[in-house]
C-alpha cells in the first residue's frame, strides 16, 4: 500500500481524488491537507463534502512545518490539487526528497517559462522541473509517465480536445493549412469551489468567455503540435465538458481512414469509448470516461468529445497516471 497525500483536498478536484484514493486497492489515504492558513483546516472532510459522511471523516490537516515533515518522511506519493503558483512552489520541495508528484494545476504543463508569465500571471522559478515534467495525457504518454517523477495532469478542456484530435493529427488526416475549431462548454465546477459572482446560482447562464486569450488554447496547441481556435463556454450545469470540434480533412481522406485512426489510437484503452452516437454530458458525468463520436461530410469532419471535468479532466486521469507510474492496470480503482 502506497501512502498517498492530497494537498488541496477541500476543493472539488481534491474531493474526487480523496474518494478515488480511498477506494483504490493499492493506495492508502495517508493525509488530506490544505494550506496552513485555510479556514478549512481541522474541519472534517465530510463536513465540506457531505456525500462522504461515514466514509471519509478524516480531518483536513494544515500544511504547516509539522505537516511538511510528516509528508517528506512518510509519504510515498503526493497529489497536488492546488493553485498553479502554489504547485510551482510546493512541487520542487517534494521532488527534491524523491517523492513522485502528480500535479493537477497548470504549473508544469508547458515547458516554456514565458508561458506562465503570459497566461498564468506568475513568474515560474523552476525551469529544471519544467524540463523534466511529463504531460499526463494517459492514453498517449504512458511510457513517459511510467518513468517520470513529476506528472503534469492535463487541463479539462485540453483532455477533451486532445483525445479527439490527436488520432487525426498522428495519422496526418488534418489539412495542413487548417486550424481545428473547438467549441467547448464546461460545467460550473470547472471554476473551482471558491465563491464568485459569475458562478453563483442566480448568475450562471450559458455564455462564452476567454475569447482568444484562454490559457488552455496554447496548452492544446502545444501538445497537439498544431494551432487551434478554441472558444470555451460556461454551462448552467455542475459538471462535465462537451466539446464540438470542426476539422477540415486533407484531400481524399475517407470515412474508413478516419474510423481506423480512432480505432487504432484507442484499441485496448477502456477509458476512451468510441460510442458510435454523439456523446452527452449525461453519459459521462460521474464517470472516468472520455466518449468520442464523429461524422464526416466530404472533407469536413465534426468530432464530439465528452468528459467529466472533475474526473477524466482532473482526478481520475491523475489516478490513471498513478496506475501507469506504479505498474497497476490503468483502470484500477476507476471501473
Amino acid at each position: 500500500m502506497l501512502n498517498t497525500v492530497i494537498v488541496g483536498a477541500s476543493g472539488y478536484a481534491g474531493a474526487e481524488l480523496a474518494a478515488l484514493v480511498q477506494n483504490h486497492p493499492q493506495l492508502k489515504l495517508f493525509g488530506l491537507y490544505v494550506s496552513a492558513g485555510s479556514q478549512d483546516a481541522h474541519k472534517r472532510f465530510s463536513s465540506l463534502h457531505p456525500q462522504w459522511v461515514g466514509a471519509l471523516d478524516q480531518p483536513l490537516l494544515p500544511l504547516d512545518e509539522d505537516g511538511m515533515t510528516r509528508i517528506l518522511t512518510q509519504a510515498d506519493l503526493v497529489l497536488l490539487a492546488t493553485a498553479h503558483e502554489v504547485s510551482a512552489e510546493l512541487a520542487p520541495k517534494f521532488l527534491a526528497k524523491g517523492l513522485p508528484v502528480f500535479d493537477l494545476s497548470g504549473a508544469f504543463r508547458v515547458k516554456d517559462q514565458q508561458f506562465y508569465s503570459s497566461f498564468y500571471g506568475f513568474t515560474h522559478q523552476s525551469q529544471q522541473w519544467l524540463d523534466q515534467a511529463v504531460y499526463g495525457l494517459a492514453e498517449w504518454n504512458a511510457d513517459a509517465i511510467h518513468n517520470a517523477q513529476l506528472i503534469a495532469v492535463p487541463g479539462c478542456y485540453p483532455t477533451a480536445s486532445l483525445c479527439a484530435l490527436k488520432p487525426l493529427q498522428q495519422a496526418g488526416l488534418i489539412a495542413k493549412e487548417w486550424q481545428p475549431i473547438i467549441n467547448a462548454v464546461s460545467g460550473v465546477s470547472g471554476a473551482g469551489r471558491k465563491a464568485a459572482i459569475n458562478t453563483s446560482f442566480c448568475e450562471v447562464s450559458l455564455n462564452p468567455y476567454g475569447t482568444f486569450n484562454h490559457r488552455h488554447q496554447p496548452e492544446i496547441s502545444h501538445h497537439l503540435g498544431k494551432g487551434v481556435l478554441f472558444q470555451p463556454h460556461l454551462g448552467n450545469y455542475v459538471r462535465g465538458i462537451l466539446a464540438t470540434i470542426y476539422v477540415q480533412l486533407a484531400d481524399g481522406v475517407t470515412p474508413t481512414q478516419v474510423d481506423q485512426a480512432y480505432l487504432k489510437a484507442y484499441e485496448g484503452k477502456p477509458l476512451v469509448r468510441l460510442t458510435g452516437q454523439m456523446p452527452s454530458i449525461r453519459g459521462v458525468a460521474n464517470t472516468p470516461y472520455c466518449d468520442l463520436a464523429w461524422q464526416q461530410q466530404g472533407n469536413m469532419l465534426v468530432v464530439v468529445s465528452a468528459i467529466d471535468n472533475l474526473l477524466k479532466g482532473a482526478a481520475s486521469q491523475a489516478m490513471q497516471c498513478i496506475n501507469i507510474k506504479f505498474g497497476f492496470e490503468p483502470a484500477t480503482g476507476l471501473i
